[in-house]
């Protein structure tokens, strides 16, 4: 099947700092990343290539939602400590500066997971590390439609 790619502008927001280690409240000490890596490649996903964190992309007044995602890891168990949970992956490029980066929308599922919850308009990506990159920066996302779904915010 031939992806179909769409793009949507968005701001590089602060996250919790869970995914990559550097929360001082981070019951993960090597980050949730670092540990599940391992896990994804024994499923047949190698993520060694990006950087050891997510980007949080809001994609305001956008909200998203995974369709068919190239990849999915039902009820992982990636830590002895705490459930299982799920996992989907899906190819993007992320746009910035005029340079592209291959990354992957990182999704762990909410209905899964422990704490940590994102808002609906963030986008958490794993890209490879980008040094000049910032909070407040904007950014493109080209997505895969046929995996990501762009929707429209309801009005408050």
């Amino acid at each position: 099947m031939e992806s179909k790619w769409i793009q949507v502008k968005g701001i590089v927001k602060p996250g919790h700092q869970v995914a990559s280690g550097k929360s001082p409240n981070n019951p993960y000490p090597r980050g949730t990343i670092e540990m599940q890596t391992p896990h994804f490649k024994a499923l047949g996903l190698d993520i060694t290539p990006y950087y050891q964190g997510t980007l949080n992309i809001s994609i305001n007044p956008y909200i998203f939602k995974v369709n068919q995602p190239e990849y999915t890891f039902p009820n992982l168990k990636w830590n002895p400590q705490y459930p299982p949970e799920t996992f989907s992956f899906s190819k993007c490029r992320l746009l910035f500066k005029e340079r592209v980066y291959e990354s992957l929308v990182y999704y762990p599922h909410p209905e899964t997971k422990i704490g940590h919850f994102q808002d609906k308009s963030i986008i958490e990506i794993l890209s490879p590390f980008i040094f000049e990159i910032n909070y407040g920066d904007a950014i493109e996302l080209a997505l895969n439609s046929q995996e990501i779904i762009i929707i429209e915010k309801e009005k408050d």
